[in-house]
């Protein structure tokens, strides 16, 4: 292709000055679309088997937000009316070093920690609910969890704008794409004050 781009750049060059320059940049902003994603195919969208139970399946997945009160709010609104099952995904993220080295036991601790307080309140708000550390990657935790738990609703909480290094890596938007159930994206402040 840069062989043939070159010879198009040269013969439209030989025709007019301005065309090979038009020519030569129209080429440059299809590679500069290629390389940055515009031909990567999108990935397969897992497709999730309803057991038809009379249970709204809720699954959430959150880190850090996962005692915010926004979060709660949430899920108590979605279970309104319904005999809920929410299933609450923590994945345990590590910093590169520690995963490098296969050393997962603090992160795995401290969202084991977060976790328990979050279902400790959610359980105090009469919300059936139960939950797991998941892998450190949340959409492969959304994707195990998917595996076990067939769920009607994905909650995903995040930390705000600016903030969130989920929302930088696009986890929302990913999800949305590749699981087909629909997904909720809640934002949590838990620098605005103390949970709910």
């Amino acid at each position: 292709m840069t062989l043939g781009g070159a010879i198009l750049v040269v013969i439209a060059a030989w025709i007019s000055t301005w065309l090979g320059l038009a020519v030569f940049l129209v080429l440059l902003g299809a590679a500069l679309w290629a390389i940055r994603g515009g031909l990567r195919q999108r990935p397969p969208q897992a497709h999730v088997v309803h057991d038809g139970g009379p249970a709204r399946r809720i699954l959430v997945v959150a880190n850090e937000t996962v005692g915010g009160g926004e979060l709660r709010e949430l899920i108590g609104r979605r279970a309104t009316g319904v005999r809920e099952d929410v299933l609450v995904v923590c994945p345990a993220l590590n910093s590169k070093l520690h995963t490098w080295t296969s050393d997962e036991d603090g992160a795995r601790a401290a969202a084991q920690a977060r976790l328990d307080a979050s279902l400790d309140r959610l359980r105090g708000e009469g919300i059936a609910a139960r939950g797991e550390i998941g892998d450190g990657d949340p959409l492969q935790a959304l994707e195990d969890a998917l595996r076990v738990f067939p769920a009607d609703e994905i909650v995903i909480s995040t930390h705000p704008p600016g903030r969130s290094h989920w929302l930088e890596r696009g986890v929302v938007d990913q999800a949305r794409l590749r699981f087909d159930v629909p997904v909720t994206h809640v934002v949590v402040d838990l620098e605005a004050g103390p949970p709910l």
